[in-house]
């Protein structure tokens, strides 16, 4: 089992809806200063908790691993990964381990960024591309979904490991053959990396949210 889901969170009224959050949650809100990052923070736990509770999975216990990637403690065989940029979160949510990433696509982005901390063909790679900007976002979404997927973030090096985008989007040298679902979102690039293919995602609107 895996879903994925995003939602546009511009229109979510934190005035109604953050007494509705856990207290863990609540915090994290509140340590945001400006008001669309407070709005990124609840809006992905809402939809966390919308695809759980498709799920009947109630009354989750969440803690966080050794190198930051969340999880949920008193269910077996659950797993989630959230995301969000621009005015998008994303979630998905499986019976086995999952990364996922959204990204606004920028496109006055340095793409230096590439050739700095990306693998030499994947660079050659975005540098010849028709559109090195979309290109480049292509290779962010995959690489950090796959880097949230072993649980390590950031603490994997972007260098450490390449995509391959072929016929079939692949991660070289795999041992686990790994599945990599690429979308794109009118502005925004979204990536799976999980150990099964995701054939689409579920577009929900704030208030989908808070129906049961």
């Amino acid at each position: 089992m895996i879903k994925v889901a995003y939602c546009n969170i511009d229109e979510l009224d934190l005035s109604k809806t953050y007494g509705l959050l856990p207290e863990t949650r609540k915090n994290k809100v509140d340590n945001f200063k400006f008001e669309k990052d407070k709005k990124l923070s609840a809006g992905a736990y809402f939809l966390l908790d919308k695809l759980l509770k498709e799920e009947c999975i109630e009354n989750p216990i969440f803690e966080i691993g050794e190198f930051g990637k969340a999880y949920i403690s008193n269910y077996e065989n659950i797993y989630f990964n959230l995301s969000h940029s621009g005015k998008l979160v994303a979630c998905a949510i499986s019976d086995r381990e999952v990364g996922l990433d959204i990204e606004l696509i920028d496109y006055s982005i340095e793409l230096d960024i590439a050739k700095n901390f990306f693998f030499n063909s994947e660079y050659k790679n975005i540098i010849k591309s028709k559109n090195p900007q979309d290109e480049f976002f292509r290779y962010w979404v995959l690489k950090e979904s796959y880097m949230k997927y072993t649980g390590l973030g950031f603490n994997l090096d972007l260098d450490k490991f390449e995509i391959i985008l072929d016929k079939e989007i692949r991660l070289k040298n795999d041992n686990d053959d790994l599945k990599f679902s690429l979308f794109d979102l009118n502005d925004y690039k979204l990536a799976v990396c999980a150990k099964s293919n995701v054939k689409d995602v579920i577009k929900y609107s704030v208030d989908d949210l808070f129906q049961i």
